[in-house]
């Protein structure tokens, strides 16, 4: 199988594309390697993918249709699995036109490409944050989810409802993930596990949002980056129970699926401090401080519809994931 990957040198892309590798699959991975952090270390994780057979790179812009259409018309590719975007909920507060170009304008660039060129299934990247002032727990696919509290969170939603609009005109199979609190190796710069655990081996105070009663879904790459195969490849297919009277938002007459991928074990923000405090061997100085804008208390992930279809369920404890993060982190920054 030939698989287009965009977003191949942020963080769950390059892990999907290891394992892709790893079983044999040819892989085309996308990045524009935007300076949103720091482009070295894209590129490092770039490096622990051009030395493996099947895989190559294109440094491109999924705002540029012409070069991506050209791509498509190129490669034939039987799978997109489309993690580009620009992240992160607060830097959508301050800089809301760059989530519409990455978000909107490459998404739809992607749909295209995808119904003009035989794709068999698009995979793309949703997010928890759809969920919004939602508080009914924990999650679940089915429900109504139209009150975001981000532009992140909107542009995330609107993927959903573009995607279903090509399942149902043009019968594209689309898979939607919304991912939960992603955190481990190779992990992004501006997330709380790296900001923490940066923070307390250099000695500085750490912000505890909320004075510290928070609850996150904290769910291990590993975990991400096989669901994100495993749905794949289990291609969806029109729900035949489907009904307009009782509209099921995870579902359509057409081939689209939405799923959580998260650990379904909420953890308290002060645990996974505690526990992180405990790998490193060093207590933090802790700097208590109100929600921010387009924050939200808690996540937790209903995962049955994920576990029941795809037969997957997410299970790394959160105490193996610090661990495990910690000994990467020390190891690559040397400390």
């Amino acid at each position: 199988m030939k698989y287009l990957v965009t977003g191949a040198a942020g963080f769950i892309g390059m892990h999907v594309s290891t394992l892709l590798l790893d079983r044999g699959d040819e892989v085309v991975g996308l990045d524009n390697l935007n300076p949103y952090y720091t482009v070295q270390l894209k590129h490092d994780r770039l490096a622990r993918l051009t030395g493996k057979p099947g895989f190559r790179f294109q440094e491109m812009d999924l705002a540029d249709r012409e070069r991506l259409t050209q791509l498509f018309a190129t490669e034939k590719f039987d799978v997109v699995i489309n993690l580009a975007a620009q992240a992160g909920v607060r830097y959508s507060i301050t800089n809301p036109h760059v989530y519409i170009d990455s978000n909107i304008v490459g998404f739809v660039n992607i749909l295209e490409a995808c119904r003009h060129h035989g794709v068999k299934h698009l995979v793309y990247a949703s997010s928890s944050s759809v969920y919004g002032a939602n508080t009914t727990m924990p999650f679940s696919i089915h429900h109504n989810v139209d009150h975001p509290l981000s532009l992140y969170a909107a542009t995330k939603k609107a993927n959903e409802l573009m995607a279903h609009t090509y399942s149902h005109l043009y019968h594209l199979p689309t898979t939607g993930l919304r991912f939960f609190t992603v955190y481990g190796p190779w992990g992004r710069p501006d997330m709380a596990m790296w900001l923490f655990t940066k923070a307390i081996l250099d000695g500085k105070p750490i912000d505890v949002f909320n004075n510290g009663q928070m609850r996150r879904d904290f769910t291990f790459i590993d975990d991400i980056a096989t669901g994100v195969i495993r749905t794949a490849d289990n291609v969806p297919m029109g729900n035949k129970d489907w009904s307009g009277d009782r509209p099921d938002p995870a579902t359509s007459r057409g081939p689209y699926r939405v799923y959580n991928i998260g650990n379904n074990q909420p953890v308290e923000l002060m645990h996974m401090i505690r526990t992180l405090e405990q790998t490193l061997g060093v207590e933090a100085k802790k700097n208590f401080l109100p929600m921010q804008d387009g924050d939200v208390p808690a996540t937790y992930a209903d995962v049955d519809d994920l576990i029941r279809d795809v037969g997957f369920r997410p299970s790394t404890p959160i105490e193996t994931g610090i661990q495990r993060f910690v000994s990467w982190y020390r190891d690559y920054h040397k400390v």
